[in-house]
């Protein structure tokens, strides 16, 4: 059985966002549920100022984005369509003797001695005859493996170790990087069966198979459902995207990483509709290509797919360089032919570098119009749009050049290997076309607002050796986040809280400051350790009123604070009344 990873960095972490109020592993006092997290005071100021980045930049940045809040469950005939009820599932092998399940993509090869036992007894109870194997790892002695074994079979059964007499006992041969094993149990795994990821409730008193619903495992399926509604009402035209914060509910087989794969997370999609790339040939006369060194500061009207598509990976990377996840963290992995869903033009991950790997943070997806097309098939509500530039452009192609869009379309159909449209289909496809109507096209940039915490916590994290005037070490804990992000962004503290004309002017300064943004005032312990709390909490400015506001030390530094810097422990006198108009644009 292979030892868990053990990842230093990621433990001290995980440490610090317990210590100041990060997150907390859900109903802690009860055990805790695998796979849910909360977000203590820190944490929930800290995930509010990502959303808030994401929402402005998206929306309020934008003329062409509009926002939706839709419903947690929705009818469960969105997510047939959508294919998640038949097809959502990932393959899971089922530990023999504890019936834990794991990720068969998350069994790492191991190496030991395969051991058996043929079957066991309870004190005082029953005996058992069922077989139990258990891979004995290298270096593991004997009397340990059995006591694990005894504890393993004893948890299954809500018993005790100690009650449970493992009888015979055989070996049965060492292997090398076997992935049959549970990677935590040891056990025997059984063959990889699918599971489906979605979790399961129900609508209504009665609670039978008619009133199953589903927690919704994406945003997603609810911006493609009102698509029309949103058309409508917004009077917003293609192209133009729809976007949506929101929780989503997935039954990860095995959670891990601590939030970055949990069953209950939020996420950040936009869906942008554009239009399909023919309608682009017929108004503009041809389909701006992409090449190494384009332009996408600006979009442009013979943008297709594939300039959007670009254009918006650039978008969201910097999104990331203005939260502080620049070049250094970040990677790309552009989904190879064989990786791609079916529907999917292109898909890329932006990665980050998180202390147990690098892995996956968004995707971007061009979509093609699949998800409209199959609403469209499933409701049998239209959800194409009539765009008069479109209609007049085909106008003016000759009968030729509309037989050969037909013959281009029906070839490229003919060539796909799932999903492709009949002959019969092309055509009523293209007619509809030269009449301006169209199913619009998708780019979709998917986030996960969780992870993305994680991201941040993770390269904010920093580790400062500080030798006292004795030549005392100690190591101090910053965490060196963004003004933008950081949950509180001054620290106001008063020199000494036992003089009441610093408190109060302090606490003057407080009120002053947190109408504006989050502040927190500290008057205990020394100045030192109320910096240190500080830095743990990534607070990037603090205020120090000392006996030099008071003017007691000249008039020219009355009314004047001390602001200390995070990132480098600088520090400058600021006049009270200059502190709204220095602070308010590093922190906003």
């Amino acid at each position: 059985m292979s030892q868990p990873k053990e990842i230093p960095q990621m433990e001290k972490i995980v440490s610090l966002a317990k210590r100041r109020g990060f997150v907390f592993q859900s109903s802690e006092i009860y055990g805790g549920i695998n796979g849910f997290w909360d977000y203590g005071p820190l944490g929930a100021e800290l995930k509010r100022n990502l959303r808030d980045t994401w929402w402005r930049t998206m929306t309020r940045d934008r003329e062409d984005v509009v926002g939706l809040d839709a419903t947690i469950i929705m009818h469960p005939a969105i997510w047939k369509a959508s294919g998640h009820v038949d097809t959502f599932a990932d393959l899971m092998r089922e530990c023999s003797v504890t019936n834990k399940r794991v990720r068969a993509d998350h069994v790492e090869p191991q190496s030991g001695v395969v051991m058996q036992f043929s079957g066991f007894s309870i004190t005082g109870g029953s005996s058992h005859n069922d077989s139990i194997t258990v891979l004995m790892r290298g270096g593991e002695h004997i009397e340990s493996f059995r006591k694990r074994v005894r504890q393993l079979v004893a948890q299954a059964r809500n018993q005790t170790a100690e009650n449970i007499e493992l009888h015979g006992e055989s070996k049965i041969d060492a292997v090398e990087g076997s992935v049959d094993f549970h990677p935590e149990t040891g056990g025997a795994l059984g063959e990889a069966r699918p599971f489906n990821l979605m979790l399961k409730t129900y609508v209504g008193p009665t609670a039978t198979e008619n009133d199953i619903a589903y927690l919704r495992p994406e945003t997603a399926q609810a911006i493609f459902a009102q698509f029309k509604n949103v058309v409508d009402s917004s009077r917003q035209r293609v192209p133009f995207g729809i976007c949506q914060i929101g929780k989503a509910f997935r039954n990860e087989v095995t959670p891990r990483n601590f939030t970055f794969r949990s069953r209950e997370f939020e996420q950040m999609e936009l869906e942008f509709f554009i239009k399909p790339d023919e309608a682009i040939e017929a108004v503009c006369g041809s389909v701006a290509a992409w090449s190494e060194g384009a332009d996408l500061s600006v979009p442009q009207d013979n943008w297709g797919w594939e300039m959007w598509h670009r254009y918006w990976v650039k978008e969201r990377t910097d999104y990331y360089a203005g939260i502080g996840l620049g070049a250094d963290v970040l990677d790309y992995h552009w989904q190879t032919k064989e990786e791609l869903a079916h529907y999917a033009r292109a898909c890329v991950d932006i990665l980050f570098k998180f202390p147990f790997g690098t892995e996956e943070l968004e995707g971007l997806a061009a979509r093609g119009d699949f998800d409209l097309m199959a609403h469209q098939t499933a409701s049998r509500k239209p959800m194409d749009v009539f765009d008069e530039e479109v209609k007049n452009a085909f106008a003016k192609w000759t009968d030729e050049q509309r037989a050969a869009l037909v013959e281009r379309k029906k070839a490229e159909h003919r060539a796909k290997e799932k999903g492709g449209l009949t002959d019969a289909q092309v055509d009523e496809w293209c007619q509809k076309l030269f009449k301006g109507f169209y199913v619009p096209h998708v780019i979709e940039p998917s986030a996960g607002l969780d992870r993305l915490a994680l991201a941040v916590l993770s390269n904010a994290y920093s580790e400062v050796e500080k030798t006292d005037a004795k030549g005392k070490s100690e190591t101090l804990y910053v965490m060196r986040l963004h003004p933008r992000l950081a949950p509180v962004k001054v620290g106001v503290f008063p020199l000494l809280k036992n003089k009441p004309e610093l408190v109060a002017k302090a606490r003057e300064v407080f009120e002053l400051l947190r109408k504006h943004f989050s502040a927190f005032y500290d008057e205990g312990g020394s100045i030192g350790k109320r910096y240190a709390r500080q830095d743990e909490a990534g607070t990037p400015f603090c205020l120090t009123i000392d006996f030099e506001t008071l003017g007691e030390k000249g008039e020219e530094l009355k009314d004047t604070v001390t602001l200390r810097h995070r990132d480098d422990g600088s520090k400058e006198r600021v006049k009270i009344s200059e502190l709204l108009g220095k602070l308010l644009p590093m922190v906003g």
